[in-house]
């Protein structure tokens, strides 16, 4: 394996080699394949949910019931039809907003212990807990212990923005660039790959009728990613943050909890070597737009569903198909466009996708036929392949050497809240007022992070110092 030579301490690499590219390009070549293993394992599960949670319904489980309450009262009071698709939508969304807040809890921690005793061990540390949580899923016979897998997995689910703060690690803009860009490709593939080698998986447990619940081999084959990417992290990775740049964590503990706190990059902003007070402002900015993207983004994306079966009676392969479109689309665009952006052009390229989105929503919002709706999705693929790896370009800039993990750390954090709390925003606005006012409200709320983003951002860093 060619990744196999490379020393394990940054020491060790020699200066010419650092110059010229090369010790950043095997970095982001072991990034990306970190995190495609990751995501692979993490995806198997996602055609699977609805199946899963019918599987456990049928079941007299005190937990699932309990869950099932809140779901039933949350759609009585907006008026959601009383569907099987539907509820099982919300279901899924209010295990999935769990796992969001749990990664909203353990995000910012692991990046700042991350500065504190390196990458490499923080990734070892977060993939084995990772197998756990998958060895749960293998062996679990009811809903608690199902429960139980997520929870495990919400807190342990760090390696993407462990792997993020790798590239912030990079010395070179134009590296940084380019990590981000394969970090988002990686994401792509994941998520286009991994559903149908789940849906497969569990399809052929069905009919080869053995003893097992159908999801066990999925389960297995995500523990097997796991310890496959445990073992690749073991005798490949290098540690790339310097032990003279590592550093203890002195702010308050509410500053890695409190959403204020983390809007604000208050663990930043109260360190030693904090950034200037312009520096300061750009990011706290920087860390709103990625917010309100994100909330945006995921209320559209968990309300498609929704639309896709009420408007065009969209069957779960049709939805299955639909995903696989948004994903490869995706894989193109950050393969061949995002990867190439140059240092100073990322705002403006930002600008250009959420303008994009506008029509994006709106196309979908008022599609009356399938053709509508993919035109629409292709504008919404072209966007979300854009925003995401330029704005953690634009992230990874800020803090020092030894605040980079805390910095990645927020910045997922604040993801992770966005997709928390938009899908039950979009989702009561879509029953109270319609497809199509939810939409166009969507549509028009892009006017806030635009606003943000028309601030002039051409002054230097250094002349912010």
């Amino acid at each position: 394996m060619v990744f196999l030579s490379i020393p394990r301490k940054m020491s060790d690499i020699n200066n010419s080699e650092k110059e010229g590219g090369s010790f950043s390009a095997k970095i982001i070549n072991i990034v990306f394949i970190i995190l495609v293993l990751d995501l692979l394992g993490f995806t198997l599960i996602l055609p699977l949910l609805p199946s899963i949670l019918d599987h456990y319904s049928q079941e007299e489980d005190g937990v699932y019931q309990c869950m099932q309450g809140a779901v039933d009262w949350f759609r009585e009071s907006i008026g959601i039809p009383l569907d099987k698709k539907y509820n099982t939508v919300l279901f899924g969304g209010l295990i999935g907003s769990l796992f969001s807040l749990l990664q909203f809890l353990s995000s910012p921690v692991t990046g700042a212990l991350s500065d504190q005793y390196g990458r490499r061990p923080l990734l070892l540390v977060t993939t084995l807990g990772l197998i756990s949580s998958y060895a749960v899923w293998a062996v679990s016979r009811n809903f608690t212990m199902f429960l139980l897998f997520r929870i495990i997995g919400g807190i342990c689910k760090g390696n993407v923005s462990l792997c993020t703060a790798i590239v912030a690690d990079l010395p070179c803009p134009k590296a940084r660039n380019r990590g981000m860009a394969m970090i988002g490709i990686a994401f792509s593939l994941g998520f286009t790959v991994g559903p149908l080698m789940g849906a497969y998986f569990a399809m052929s447990s069905r009919t080869s009728g053995e003893g097992h619940v159908f999801h066990q081999t999925p389960a297995l084959l995500a523990f097997a990613f796991s310890v496959v990417d445990l073992l690749f992290i073991w005798l490949v990775l290098p540690e790339t943050l310097r032990k003279d740049h590592k550093t203890t964590f002195s702010g308050h503990s509410r500053d890695l909890l409190n959403p204020v706190s983390l809007l604000c990059f208050s663990a930043i902003s109260r360190s030693k070597d904090s950034p200037s007070k312009q520096r300061m402002e750009k990011l706290r900015r920087l860390g709103l737009i990625y917010f309100c993207y994100l909330f945006l983004f995921s209320g559209l994306e968990f309300t498609l569903s929704f639309l896709t079966h009420q408007r065009f009676k969209f069957t779960s392969m049709q939805q299955g198909k639909m995903f696989f479109f948004i994903g490869i689309v995706m894989a193109l665009i950050q393969g061949g466009y995002a990867r190439r952006i140059k240092p100073g052009k990322h705002i403006k390229n930002v600008q250009m996708a959420m303008v994009t989105l506008i029509p994006a929503f709106i196309l979908i919002g008022f599609s009356w036929n399938v053709t509508m709706l993919y035109v629409g999705l292709a504008l919404y693929s072209f966007a979300a392949a854009i925003v995401v790896p330029c704005l953690s370009t634009l992230v990874s800039e800020y803090g020092s050497v030894s605040q980079k993990g805390t910095v990645m750390g927020i910045l997922r954090s604040l993801g992770a809240l966005a997709r928390a709390m938009g899908p039950v925003v979009s989702s009561t606005v879509y029953w109270v007022a319609g497809a199509k006012m939810c939409f166009l409200l969507s549509s028009a709320a892009f006017i806030v992070p635009l606003a943000h983003l028309s601030i002039d951002w051409s002054l230097q860093d250094n002349k912010d110092k």
